[in-house]
């Protein structure tokens, strides 16, 4: 069986790694994959599955398309041609989608090639963007505008950030766009998102929930030694690719970081160099990491991740933690809370600092409780349940 996944990226990031750990497990098993992506670097080992769909003056372009004229998934016109070509001749019996905002494809012409293809689609959706007229975030400002054709889009100075709104419009493409391939299932990570597809115009197609894959052979407890070496008593870990995204909550641990003991230290990890200067004292700023190493012993060595984030659908951070041995305290925000057991972690209302300052101290008492049963988390959301869930899907 030949299957093709098509994400803004490959092989990083959260749905970079879930594209390609997933390419693996089918690998093993005797099918061939390739990977379509639209930006940023390929790491080496996965190298000879990617294939890039456009150039970065290609993306560029495209950007400057979205920014001017709400466009996002409208450029890229010539870079979907030369891939759709590239489709035709590679002829893959699945195609798995997965973020197809970023700039890099254009959404109208390769539906159009889906529901001539007869080929079985599926469609892992990582975010809200795929029904709304704008933002994949609407949930932050509590916008549901998307239920009767969006317009007047509350967030369109965030990403795809746009000087002007066409919501409405994007509303109405996307929905000729997306509806009216034959054989599409769509999967959400989370159980919150999936009730979202359903309601609005892409539960035409049945919905799935397929948690997310976590390689439970190197997201494992590891030991306190990053704790130890660092000379931190209390280790608070926050983790992002992106902390420039306001969503992610920097600010929040920021202020958090005012109202700590002495003896707790808030661990920053995946800042940029500029946001590493003139952190608090007992805030220390780590750069970003790809190494999977490097996460693991990170997670494994926290008291309780803080994920404080505003919009978020299955966050990844938090079964990486989990399956190390580390309790998560986050915001009620999305599919966040799903993961999240009794004696686990907590759950407060977004932007409670109060709140979250007074669970703090359990989730911190629950860390052994948490590295005790780290391997039923490691089960629960093991890559392998994962891969064998999407296989039922593709045969």
């Amino acid at each position: 069986m030949k299957i093709l996944m098509i994400n803004s990226v490959c092989g990083i990031k959260s749905t970079g790694r879930i594209c390609t750990d997933l390419a693996g497990a089918l690998m093993q098993k005797g099918h061939e994959v390739r990977i379509a992506y639209g930006r940023e670097e390929v790491p080496e080992a996965v190298r000879p599955l990617a294939v890039p769909i456009g150039s970065k003056a290609e993306v560029y372009a495209h950007g400057g398309v979205s920014m001017l004229f709400d466009g996002a998934g409208l450029g890229s016109v010539r870079a979907t041609k030369r891939f759709l070509a590239w489709v035709r001749e590679y002829d893959p019996d699945i195609i798995h989608l997965h973020n197809l905002h970023g700039y890099y494809i254009n959404l109208p012409l390769l539906f159009d090639y889906l529901k001539t293809a007869r080929k079985k689609v599926i469609w892992t959706l990582h975010d809200c963007w795929p029904f709304t007229g704008h933002s994949p975030s609407c949930d932050q400002v509590g916008c549901e505008k998307w239920r009767s054709g969006c317009g007047g889009c509350p967030l369109k100075g965030d990403y795809p950030r746009s000087f002007t709104d066409f919501s409405r419009r994007n509303f109405r493409w996307k929905r000729e766009a997306f509806l009216g391939i034959e054989d599409m299932t769509l999967v959400s990570p989370s159980k919150w998102l999936a009730g979202l597809a359903a309601q609005s115009f892409l539960g035409a197609y049945p919905v799935k929930v397929i948690p997310n894959g976590i390689d439970e052979s190197r997201f494992r407890p590891l030991g306190d030694g990053f704790k130890r070496e660092a000379g931190i008593e209390k280790m608070i870990l926050a983790v992002s690719g992106n902390w420039y995204d306001r969503r992610k909550g920097l600010p929040d641990i920021l202020r958090l970081s005012q109202m700590l003991p002495g003896n707790c230290k808030i661990v920053l990890a995946g800042l940029t160099p500029a946001q590493m200067e003139g952190l608090p004292k007992n805030v220390l700023g780590l750069p970003k990491t790809n190494s999977v190493s490097e996460l693991a012993k990170l997670y494994s060595a926290a008291d309780v991740l803080l994920n404080p984030t505003y919009s978020d659908n299955f966050p990844t951070v938090n079964l990486e933690a989990l399956c190390c041995g580390t309790p998560v305290l986050t915001y009620r925000t999305g599919g966040s809370p799903e993961p999240i057991e009794d004696g686990c972690g907590a759950v407060v209302d977004q932007g409670d600092l109060d709140a979250v300052l007074w669970e703090l101290p359990n989730c911190m008492a629950a860390k052994e409780h948490v590295t005790e049963i780290a391997s039923d988390f490691q089960c629960r959301f093991s890559r392998r349940r994962a891969e064998e869930n999407y296989l039922s899907l593709y045969l």
